[in-house]
């Protein structure tokens, strides 16, 4: 299976979020899958590729032209696609991949997992996406989207779009457990 992380690429971090990259690196290869992520050398993102490169994962990294020209590539990838825009960048990253994992990260985390997430409500993209919680850190993004339930800006059977876990183990195994459910319609009838 070809799972695609999504993730930080700053060395400025806890050592506890690098410590869950690399374990989720290494699930992935020892499970036998490809992984599939934005193609940098450092943050998050250099540790998931290194751990799942040495625990034998095939490795796919899609960078923008922007950072491969500031020599952020990961060298030892399987295969570099080197891309003209972020857009596309992220376009390719939901079109390789057949699973989803989103480890902390920033804005760029952020904006890729907020773009799957509508791919997905709106059903265009049917996988497992999860949330890897380390240190809590998805929590207030969890409440936001509780916000959105309660305020009828999503619908409550969304919740079935992602799942949170605490460690890699977890996450690995609900993606290869996955099963699609059908999900209602975006659009909400009009309130009177």
């Amino acid at each position: 299976m070809r799972i695609c992380v999504y993730c930080s690429s700053s060395e400025a971090v806890d050592g506890a979020f690098l410590a869950a990259a690399r374990s989720i690196g290494q699930e992935i290869g020892l499970r036998g899958h490809e992984l599939v992520y934005g193609g940098a050398s450092v943050g998050l993102m250099g540790e998931v590729a290194r751990a799942a490169k040495g625990a034998g994962a095939q490795v796919t990294g899609i960078i923008p032209k922007r950072f491969a020209e500031r020599d952020l590539v990961f060298r030892d990838a399987d295969k570099t696609i080197i891309t003209d825009t972020m857009a596309e960048r992220k376009a390719l990253l939901i079109e390789r991949a057949d699973a989803f994992i989103a480890l902390p990260g920033g804005f760029g985390t952020l904006e890729e997992l907020s773009e799957l997430l509508t791919c997905m409500q709106l059903g265009d993209v049917q996988a497992a996406l999860v949330l890897l919680n380390t240190r809590g850190f998805y929590e207030p993004l969890i409440a936001l989207f509780e916000q959105f339930y309660a305020l009828s800006f999503a619908r409550t059977a969304y919740r079935a779009l992602y799942h949170l876990v605490p460690h890699a183990r977890e996450a690995l195994a609900y993606i290869e457990a996955f099963r699609a459910v059908p999900l209602p319609d975006k659009w909400f009838p009009a309130r009177d």
